[in-house]
């Protein structure tokens, strides 16, 4: 395996199961992100349907952490989520429009997201670095500005390009807090 936390003596079938569940919301998050832009773009009647399931994604991210730091941590990172992918709504349809304006405010407040996941994320397990988990959490914002940014110009070619950094980046985050939460809670592996 090519996991960061794994290690000579192998790893639990817990720490598996962990991981392929953290690993599959992430995958997702981006994947259902991907057909809201599209849907959003080119006004595909699959839209509200999209939508509600990308919006389920931030539920099943916050289900994930449940076990490990109760309901209370699992529904405010499951806010969170939610929050960014509603922003990330906002901003394609903002650009579809034209309104840099309206574009460039929700930007703003899509980075300060991004900041508070990554302080919240650090917060509850100090195995995560609040500056890395920042670093990457920018770069997935970054990479899927250019993916809309790449759909609403129908540069499908480069789009896909971009979507296939957007994965990687996407299976790192996810990687980072399996292995945080390996490290925090060692006895539930």
């Amino acid at each position: 395996m090519n996991h960061p936390w794994f290690n000579s003596s192998g790893i639990s079938e817990k720490e598996v199961r962990l991981s392929n569940s953290m690993r599959l919301v992430w995958e997702q998050h981006v994947y259902w992100t991907r057909m809201t832009i599209n849907s959003l773009a080119f006004n595909l009647p699959d839209l509200d349907f999209v939508t509600a399931r990308l919006l389920r994604n931030a539920t099943d991210m916050g289900d994930l952490l449940r076990p490990f730091y109760g309901n209370r941590i699992a529904v405010m990172f499951s806010n969170l989520i939610r929050e960014h992918l509603l922003i990330a709504v906002e901003i394609v349809k903002a650009a579809k429009a034209g309104d840099q304006r309206a574009v460039a405010d929700a930007e703003r407040r899509w980075y300060a997201n991004g900041e508070e996941i990554a302080e919240f994320l650090s917060t509850i397990n100090p195995f995560i670095s609040e500056e890395e988990f920042k670093e990457m959490f920018f770069e997935h914002l970054a990479l899927t500005t250019q993916e809309a940014v790449l759909i609403l110009q129908k540069d499908f070619k480069a789009s896909i390009a971009v979507f296939d950094k957007i994965e990687l980046e996407a299976l790192q985050m996810a990687d980072t807090i399996t292995a945080a939460i390996v490290r925090q809670f060692p006895r539930k592996f």
